[in-house]
């Protein structure tokens, strides 16, 4: 069966904010956190700085209806330029709007609400954030009151 993730790029905060959404979601991550430390080196590429080898290579949380949040460590002192942009969301749709509120508080602390939950013109329950790592969430609801 063909999925989908969302994959997120941090700098050196990679784990603090999978610990993070790992308290908001109530999940656990499939496997073991994976180190910049585990990967074998290459022929002819530097030797990793001793600061880079606990960074995270790849960590994999389930959030809802079967998608998995993704992540890694982007760092400057391995060859990536991370540029945080307004260009993605993680697009939430709760079944309840109990579990809405929930996790709109929970992702919200420390961030910054763009738009309050609310009742929207087309009908359903919205509001979108910015939580405390930089990542933009939306929120939509369809169960009615």
């Amino acid at each position: 069966m063909s999925t989908v993730s969302i994959y997120l790029n941090f700098n050196r905060t990679t784990e603090e904010a999978f610990n993070f959404y790992k308290s908001v979601f109530g999940t656990e991550f499939m496997g073991n956190i994976a180190r910049m430390g585990d990967v074998p080196s290459q022929d002819g590429a530097p030797p990793l700085a001793e600061a880079d080898k606990n960074l995270v290579m790849h960590v994999a949380l389930p959030i809802l209806g079967g998608f998995l949040l993704m992540g890694t460590d982007a760092s400057e002192s391995m060859g990536f330029k991370l540029v945080q942009g307004n260009n993605v969301y993680i697009s939430l749709l709760p079944d309840t709007r109990a579990e809405t509120d929930k996790l709109f508080a929970l992702l919200s602390e420390d961030g910054k609400i763009g738009m309050p939950l609310q009742e929207m013109f087309w009908g359903d329950y919205y509001g979108s954030l910015t939580d405390k790592f930089g990542v933009q969430w939306m929120f939509n609801c369809s169960e009615k009151k």
